[in-house]
């Protein structure tokens, strides 16, 4: 099974697509690219994924609205993958079954479906939608997207405190009486 295949609600000719249209198979990790971020799902079958949306939106509004991605909680919701990418792009993305090992798709779809309607903790950098979609893929909640945002979050304020430090110094050098 491929482990990235790229499709889109409309038809597509995008030669940077790297892999031919396909149908997900139920357990693969969808990856639906919104204007400014990613959005993860998990196709569970027969027209259908789970994901987290906002607490306080419409099912509609929670679809793209970046405010999801400030959102403090999130519910668990089943929807059609269609609906939820709209005029968005998506992809199977399964990127991490090289480090991680999927378990049973009975077991994933079992584990999925006990979560539909609950609401969750939602945190950008710790417990997002790629960390949940890959907690019932693999067991184990992973987000590259976090990493990445956590890795760039470190460099700006290690950035930040190094231009303080060589202010400081500057300033105290300035004020020396000799």
């Amino acid at each position: 099974m491929d482990k990235q295949r790229t499709t889109s609600n409309m038809a597509s000719n995008d030669p940077d697509l790297p892999y031919p249209l396909g149908d997900p198979q139920p357990g693969d990790l969808i990856e639906i690219f919104r204007p400014a971020y990613q959005h993860w799902a998990l196709y569970l079958g027969d027209g259908y994924i789970i994901n987290l949306t906002p607490v306080d939106e419409s099912q509609a509004a929670a679809m793209s609205s970046v405010k999801s991605v400030f959102s403090r909680k999130a519910v668990v919701r089943m929807q059609l993958l269609k609906e939820v990418v709209g005029s968005d792009s998506y992809r199977v993305n399964n990127k991490y079954d090289d480090d991680h090992t999927p378990l049973a798709v009975d077991e994933i779809i079992e584990r999925a479906q006990v979560l539909i309607g609950q609401e969750v903790s939602y945190d950008l950098l710790g417990s997002n939608c790629e960390h949940f979609v890959t907690l019932l893929r693999y067991g184990e909640g992973v987000s590259e997207q976090a990493t990445r945002a956590i890795g760039a979050i470190s460099l700006v304020t290690a950035a930040a405190s190094a231009f303080s430090v060589l202010g400081l110094i500057n300033t105290r050098s300035r004020n020396r009486p000799f």
